[in-house]
């Protein structure tokens, strides 16, 4: 077992990284900055800004223009910006929308046809989550900027007075300090901390697992996890563990995408990857009578290896999350399975071999079909870990190494696919 300090280490990183958020996380977090913005120029609510002026990286942009507003019915940034002003409040965090309703819907409408909102590009050297979003309010003009991390607040200043400025601090070393880990770490932590200590992951089954249900009641998005329990749906892909975890899994993600008014459980900022995390462990694990225990614990290892394998990739790039979270449920499920830390290996480079390379095209109602692709693999995985097939370090990007392995697929997502990312945007944004 870990020593105390280093076990609470890991713990505080879990409960920074693993927190609810209401909506895709990119525009929540514009909305967020804009809250806070507003506070600082004392404007917002019954006193909207004049302006406001957000600046954004090029992936905080891919990842915001196509996905609904948690209780809009409307999609993209300027209803975000327009709300994150009018019922924002900064220390709601990743669920800063969460007082909208239709009469702000309604007034927010009115702000953006008046035109009072500006959304560019940054520009220079800025982190791949940037946003800078200034409020001006009469003679007052107030900034806000977040990089590193969604809630990651750097900078502040109210006309020419700076309150803070954090810009030259390297983003999030505070979260990481004292928790640099490997897989052997990930494994050990999980399979033998005090269960009573991290049994509050348990959270994440409710609100992901809740936020499923309801979209099985509704249409939101393309309603791939609803149609995956219909009954021509279910001749094809049958009623079993299997299907029941995609239908779980992408359900959770049509209500996210599609603007539900719902909380998720997300993980490293994004809630997808909490849904890809926790809902194939959760399935797997009521499916076969796991103890409480068991599924704490599964959770915990599934989380904590979507944390690990996100230090090294970075909060946003041009791989998609589901990759990284499904190899983490894919842990939990071979855990779940009676397997060691030896088959957890034998599955993270399982899914490393089949899913490196997958896209991230933007935050959008179709990321339920990435998901299902990931947690059908994260499956395959485990079986096949389970019967001590794995792949080998001749095929492809694979080493003996675990760690080494999930280091050629970060470097692969956060250096090698940049150039791969600029041409995804450049396609978004120049289409008819």
């Amino acid at each position: 077992m870990f020593p105390t300090a280093k076990r609470e280490q890991i713990i505080a990183l879990i409960k920074r990284e693993v927190v609810p958020a209401i909506g895709c996380t990119e525009p929540v977090a514009v909305a967020l900055c804009v809250a806070h913005a507003c506070e600082v120029a004392g404007c917002g609510r019954d006193s909207m800004p004049d302006t406001i002026e957000v600046k954004l990286s090029a992936n905080i942009l891919k990842n915001a223009m196509g996905v609904g507003i948690p209780g809009t019915g409307m999609i993209g940034l300027p209803i975000a910006i327009a709300l994150g002003a009018m019922v924002g409040r900064s220390e709601y965090e990743l669920e800063v929308l969460k007082d909208a309703n239709q009469e702000a819907v309604e007034k927010c409408k009115q702000y953006i046809d008046e035109k009072r909102i500006s959304i560019d590009l940054a520009t220079g050297d800025v982190d791949k989550l940037h946003i800078e979003a200034v409020a001006v309010c009469g003679e007052k003009r107030a900034t806000a900027i977040i990089s590193g991390g969604h809630t990651n607040i750097v900078y502040k200043a109210l006309n020419d007075d700076i309150l803070i400025d954090f810009r030259q601090a390297t983003a999030l070393d505070e979260s990481d300090e004292g928790t640099e880990l490997t897989l052997a770490d990930v494994y050990e932590f999980a399979t033998t901390t005090p269960v009573e200590e991290i049994e509050f992951i348990l959270e994440s089954k409710r609100l992901n697992k809740a936020a499923a249900e309801s979209a099985f009641a509704n249409e939101y998005g393309h309603s791939l996890g609803r149609t995956l329990r219909g009954d021509r749906e279910k001749s094809i892909v049958g009623d079993t563990i299997f299907s029941r975890i995609l239908s779980y899994t992408a359900a959770a993600c049509d209500a996210r995408m599609g603007g539900a008014m719902v909380p998720v459980m997300s993980n490293s900022g994004s809630g997808n990857q909490g849904i890809t995390a926790t809902l194939p462990v959760v399935v797997y694990g009521e499916e076969c009578g796991a103890s409480q225990e068991q599924m704490i614990r599964a959770l915990t290892l599934s989380h904590l290896t979507v944390i690990y394998i996100k230090q090294s990739l970075g909060r946003l790039s041009a791989l998609c999350g589901c990759v990284v979270a499904a190899a983490g449920s894919s842990c939990g499920i071979t855990y779940l399975m009676g397997g060691g830390y030896e088959e957890i290996a034998m599955a993270i480079k399982n899914m490393i071999a089949n899913l490196t390379g997958m896209i991230c095209d933007g935050a959008k109602p179709s990321c339920a079909l990435k998901l299902a692709s990931g947690v059908s693999t994260a499956i395959l995985s485990a079986m096949l870990a389970m019967e001590h097939r794995c792949v080998s370090k001749l095929e492809g990007i694979i080493d003996d190494d675990v760690d080494k392995s999930i280091r050629n697929l970060t470097t692969i997502g956060r250096d090698g696919m940049n150039e791969t990312d600029a041409y995804i945007l450049s396609i978004m944004t120049n289409k008819c």
